[in-house]
């Protein structure tokens, strides 16, 4: 049998799309702005104990685990298996092991208890604000059901009390919703709000705001005969968009139909962060148990499609 040769000796290479990736993102995250920020939170390395992994070398393992969906097992599994994820995360196996599995859980708990998600996405749109991407007077608010296992074969013998059930169309979903505010004009994810699925759109309305818009476009599940559209316009100022509905046993006008085609052609961009999330990132299912654990990763996966859209792609 032929012998293979030796790792780091190989004649020919190819630099792969993921190595470009990872690559780009090191280039353009502001890894001191975040680390800056977590500090207070971490320990010390110079105290008792065992001494911590470096903080900049968990966050960028934290990241791994959203960008290629990444289980704490699997995230450990993959920084043997891949030299691309060793080298961004900066582990050199001939000198130290990897973060084990409980490590990298430890980590993701610290984050999840301190709402660092959403300190997070604060920090990303800072640095895209800084290189020009900037809020302006309109925002596109929408929510995604995010399904989670309905099965009851685990150890509780129950499904997970935090998720819910809605009814969308006829269809029946199980699981927790994600509710978000974009930008008109930039598609930058300003707000994350994170619900169980049976909360209805239009409660949320006014969360995922950020205060200084004059415009809000919005779907039929915020629709005009809404007392939260209502108090908010009358509140606010505010004009409130939504597409016209079309009346029952009647038609649309041709003046309301071509409103319609104008506002869904606003309102496309509030759609490519969730496809980012799910496809891209392929978080289609929620991972843990309980809504504020998912929450800390919903939203941690729109700070980083905010990179993804803006500077990457």
């Amino acid at each position: 049998m032929r012998q293979s040769s030796l790792t780091g000796f190989e004649k020919y290479t190819k630099k792969t799309r993921k190595e470009q990736f990872l690559e780009e993102v090191d280039r353009i995250i502001p890894w001191s702005e975040l680390t800056q920020a977590l500090k207070p939170y971490y320990p010390d390395p110079t105290g008792p104990g065992r001494r911590p992994k470096g903080l900049e070398r968990m966050l960028r393992i934290y990241f791994m685990q959203h960008w290629f969906n990444l289980s704490d097992p699997g995230m450990e599994e993959a920084l043997y298996d891949s030299r691309v994820m060793r080298d961004f995360a900066g582990i050199d196996l001939g000198e130290e092991a990897a973060p084990d599995e409980t490590t990298i859980l430890n980590f993701r708990h610290l984050l999840e208890a301190k709402d660092m998600g959403a300190e997070l996405l604060r920090l990303v749109n800072v640095y895209l604000e800084e290189n020009g991407l900037k809020v302006s007077r309109g925002t596109i608010v929408d929510a995604s059901i995010i399904n989670a296992p309905s099965s009851t074969k685990n150890r509780d013998q129950a499904r997970d009390p935090d998720m819910h059930q809605t009814k969308k169309g006829n269809q029946w979903y199980f699981g927790m919703k994600a509710h978000i505010g974009v930008d008109a004009e930039s598609g930058l994810i300003h707000t994350v709000e994170c619900t169980t699925a049976k909360v209805a759109d239009n409660v949320i309305l006014k969360d995922c705001l950020h205060g200084e818009e004059s415009i809000v476009f919005a779907d039929r599940g915020y629709h005009q005969n809404n007392r939260t559209i209502e108090h908010l316009q009358a509140e606010n100022g505010l004009a409130i968009l939504v597409p016209t509905k079309k009346p029952k046993g009647g038609e649309l006008t041709e003046q309301q139909k071509k409103s319609n085609r104008i506002l869904s052609a606003i309102r496309a961009v509030v759609e490519h962060p969730f496809r980012v999330i799910k496809q891209q990132f392929g978080f289609t299912k929620v991972r843990y148990r309980g809504l504020k654990k998912n929450t800390g990763q919903v939203v941690t996966l729109f700070a980083l499609s905010n990179l993804w859209r803006h500077v990457i792609v």
